[in-house]
């Protein structure tokens, strides 16, 4: 699913350039692995994609903000723009994810880039697909 997420958004164009697939981060002892990990030349910033294949939880928003913190903090470079995460699941509760982020949040949601970056319907469509095919390759097996 990773693998053809990657080639979506590299097809998308805008400015996408590809860093790492499972980015691994260490935290003083701890392993933590980013899904994907972009950079947008146009946008001059660092786009983390996380995928989840179940219902988002808070848990879920909460790792992508301490990635997103990590990259602002470690990766990120003074005259970049701060690092854009994005979660891709396959339901979520929408008072959930309200709850769950600063109501004045721009690392996780920020529909200033929302001209670079693809159309949620897009994204949603991608993960359904993802999700079908392999479901149907389970069925299958």
């Amino acid at each position: 699913m990773i693998t053809h997420l990657y080639d979506f958004i590299l097809e998308l164009g805008n400015g996408f350039s590809f860093v790492a697939r499972q980015k691994r981060i260490h935290i003083e002892g701890d392993d933590f692995f980013v899904d994907l990990v972009f950079y947008n030349r146009l946008l001059q910033c660092f786009v983390l994609i996380e995928i989840k294949t179940d219902k988002l939880t808070h848990q879920d928003l909460g790792q992508l903000q301490m990635y997103v913190n990590y990259f602002d903090r470690y990766e990120k470079q003074d005259f970049e723009n701060p690092t854009i995460g994005i979660l891709l699941c396959a339901d979520k509760n929408d008072a959930v994810v309200k709850i769950s982020l600063p109501e004045t949040n721009k690392t996780i949601i920020a529909s200033k880039y929302q001209l670079y970056l693809p159309t949620e319907e897009q994204l949603i469509e991608e993960v359904k697909k993802e999700i079908e095919k392999l479901e149907s390759n389970t069925d299958n097996a």
